[in-house]
């Protein structure tokens, strides 16, 4: 009887754990689809995700059949459906920060001319969630959904305020450090501009992420020192001081109304 009792628990526990691969498997199909930004073939997504063909593709039908998932192209590719974007709308108007951060992000882009953001941090990395391109005649690179390593922003040295230093090495890894140029910050160098940023309220980056443009961030607070979110502007490198103190009074007064509206 008592083997029995074993034998049951062991298949309901087997079942339990082929359930969650599964889930396991789907969320890593969606987070490297989010990755690559693009639609991709089956093959390669197998690879991607390290899966066998004949489970991705299980998977991906799956995914599909409930709209999820789309094919593209001539059928073979995929990428997301637009069940995914309604859902995403959904998030948007039940999240009142996010809502209100969007509208703030672009009249402060209409006001200024220049690219405006607002960044969170998502699975450890700086993510834009809004941006709002300038009228300027070149295009600065920023995308909705883009996720940068944390040490190449200026809003990356504000949404670690107030963490101690295990946490930042916790989600700073060795790749985070080297610059798209080649350069590698000290780690050492980064917590201390973590600090300033705390202190100073806001934060200035220049050249990191490319020789052309400087970021300037503030920080949005959901509690008394607590950062969830920065709103950011992307000026050209050679912005003048007296302008980038005019930017930075407006983002800290835009930020400081989400502030209010968060808490």
């Amino acid at each position: 009887m008592q083997d029995g009792n074993a034998s049951v628990i062991s298949a309901d526990e087997k079942i339990s754990g082929s359930r969650e691969k599964g889930l396991n498997r789907v969320l890593e199909i969606l987070e490297f689809l989010h990755t690559t930004q693009r639609a991709i073939g089956i093959g390669d997504l197998a690879k991607g995700v390290n899966a066998p063909r004949s489970t991705t593709y299980t998977l991906v039908r799956s995914l599909v059949d409930a709209g999820l998932l789309e094919m593209a192209g001539d059928g073979n590719r995929v990428y997301f459906g637009k069940k995914l974007y309604l859902y995403g709308m959904d998030y948007v108007r039940g999240n009142d920060l996010l809502r209100r951060g969007r509208q703030e992000v672009d009249n402060l882009s209409r006001e200024t001319g220049e690219t405006s953001e607002l960044c969170m941090l998502q699975s450890g990395r700086y993510t834009i969630v809004h941006a709002s391109p300038g009228t300027r005649p070149f295009r600065i690179s920023s995308a909705t959904g883009l996720q940068i390593p944390l040490p190449w922003t200026a809003s990356g040295r504000l949404l670690l305020a107030g963490l101690e230093r295990a946490e930042i090495e916790g989600m700073v890894s060795d790749d985070d450090l080297v610059l798209p140029d080649g350069r590698k910050l000290r780690l050492d160098d980064f917590v201390t501009d973590i600090a300033k940023a705390r202190v100073a309220g806001y934060c200035v980056t220049s050249g990191l992420v490319d020789a052309y443009t400087k970021c300037l961030a503030v920080p949005v607070f959901s509690a008394p020192g607590k950062v969830e979110a920065t709103m950011c502007l992307v000026v050209p490198i050679d912005t003048s001081e007296e302008r980038t103190g005019e930017l930075i009074g407006l983002l800290r007064d835009r930020a400081a109304k989400l502030s209010i509206a968060a808490g």
